[in-house]
């Protein structure tokens, strides 16, 4: 059976990645990401939607383990969120660190598993779903149909809609806040804000 299984929860694990691989042992694994910078200021407006998320981060803002101890409650039992929350934008970097930290972990140890790059996939679209398709192994004939998907909200009917959260303002991107974020990223082994964010084992149209 061949598939494609695109790794876009901060959740998912090589644990659970593992469980569809012996299901479908024809799949294809990808993890997609974003701009570091853009994916704060998105995951901050989301989160405004999501109350038992949002009170993570705003208890998290005075105590680290009293966060955990919230996450725990509401089933988040396998993340840690055990950092002082100095800023508004840290919370999504937090959830983006936890994800692309795990993929990098994956794909260092020799998991089957790419990256996707948002930014690539919007300016390249057409070209970015033939590579994503000849990865897949699926037909190349696929990709002006795939194309399509550009052209539509995919939270549309959600409380998520970009017509519903692209109305709340987006935190200030200061000196000071970009220091706190960067010493985040360190952890995180990621690239920092300023720097090309582009991480091992992308899948590109240009190579």
């Amino acid at each position: 059976m061949r598939g494609l299984f695109a790794v876009t929860d901060i959740f998912v694990d090589s644990v659970l990645m593992c469980m569809h691989r012996e299901l479908f042992p024809s799949c294809k694994c990808l993890f997609t990401y974003r701009d570091i910078e853009k994916v704060t200021k998105s995951i901050y407006r989301a989160l405004l939607m999501i109350p038992s998320r949002h009170l993570i981060f705003e208890v998290n803002k005075f105590s680290s383990q009293a966060a955990n101890v919230v996450a725990h409650l509401i089933g988040l039992i396998d993340t840690d969120f055990s950092v002082r929350i100095e800023n508004d934008l840290m919370p999504g970097l937090m959830m983006a660190g936890i994800t692309t930290a795990a993929y990098l972990d994956m794909y260092r140890r020799g998991f089957d598993i790419r990256a996707l790059r948002y930014e690539d996939l919007v300016a390249h679209p057409l070209d970015m779903c033939r590579v994503i398709l000849q990865f897949c192994r699926l037909p190349m004939s696929l990709a002006e149909q795939a194309v399509t998907a550009f052209d539509v909200d995919s939270q549309r009917n959600s409380t998520l809609a970009m017509s519903v959260i692209g109305h709340f303002k987006e935190p200030e991107m200061t000196p000071e806040v970009t220091e706190q974020l960067n010493a985040l990223l360190k952890k995180y082994g990621m690239p920092l804000i300023g720097e090309p964010g582009v991480i091992e084992g992308t899948l590109s149209c240009c190579q």
